[in-house]
C-alpha cells in the first residue's frame, strides 16, 4: 500500500527544486607545484557560451548529485587536467550573488599540492603552469586577483564577491 504524500512534504520538495534553480554549488581548485613554485591554471577558450570565456581560472565545476565538496574538487581536477590528486585542502568559501545574472553561486575553494599524472588536452581550455608570483597579473576575473593570494596564507576565509553584468563591484571577507 502506498503511503499518502502530505502537503507539507510536497511544499518541502518544491522549495528544494526552487532553491536548486537559483543556487549553484561549485568548487574551484588550485593545483600547486611546490617544486617549481607554480600553479596550474586554465585559459577558458573551448566551450561555447562559456561565461568564463577569455579568462584564466582555477580548475573546478558544479557538484554532481551526492558529492561532497572534496569529491567534486578531486573529480573536476582529473576531468579537466588529467591529474590525480591525493587530497585537497579547503582554503575558503565564496558566495557570488547572481554572478552570471541568473543564479547565486556558492563556491568551495581548495588547493592541492600532491598529484600525479600527465596533463591532457582539456575540454575546457588551455592548461598552463603559471609562476605563483605572476598569478594576479594574468587575465583573471577582478575578484580572483583579490582572493588568490589568500590561498597561500595559513587561514580559512569566507567571502562574498559582488558582480553586476560581469563587472566587479565589491567584496566582504572574514578570516578564521
Amino acid at each position: 500500500m502506498q503511503r499518502p504524500i502530505s502537503i507539507k512534504a510536497l511544499f518541502w520538495d518544491s522549495q528544494i527544486i526552487i532553491l536548486r534553480s537559483i543556487m549553484k554549488l561549485a568548487t574551484l581548485c588550485y593545483v600547486i607545484d611546490k617544486k617549481n613554485n607554480s600553479t596550474l591554471m586554465i585559459y577558458r577558450n573551448k566551450k561555447q557560451n562559456d561565461y568564463h570565456e577569455g579568462k584564466w581560472n582555477g580548475l573546478g565545476g558544479k557538484f554532481e548529485p551526492g558529492e561532497s565538496p572534496e569529491e567534486c574538487a578531486i573529480r573536476e581536477i582529473e576531468e579537466e587536467s588529467g591529474l590525480k590528486v591525493k587530497s585537497v585542502k579547503m582554503k575558503g568559501f565564496i558566495t557570488f550573488p547572481l554572478f552570471d545574472g541568473k543564479d547565486d553561486w556558492y563556491v568551495f575553494l581548495f588547493t592541492a599540492d600532491e598529484f600525479e599524472g600527465e596533463l591532457i588536452d582539456s575540454p575546457e581550455g588551455r592548461l598552463e603552469w603559471i609562476p605563483n608570483e605572476k598569478l594576479t597579473e594574468i587575465g583573471l576575473w577582478d575578484g580572483d586577483k583579490i582572493f588568490i593570494p589568500w590561498l597561500f596564507e595559513d587561514k580559512f576565509f569566507s567571502a562574498k564577491f559582488n558582480y553586476k553584468d560581469g563587472i566587479f563591484i565589491n567584496y566582504i571577507v572574514i578570516f578564521y
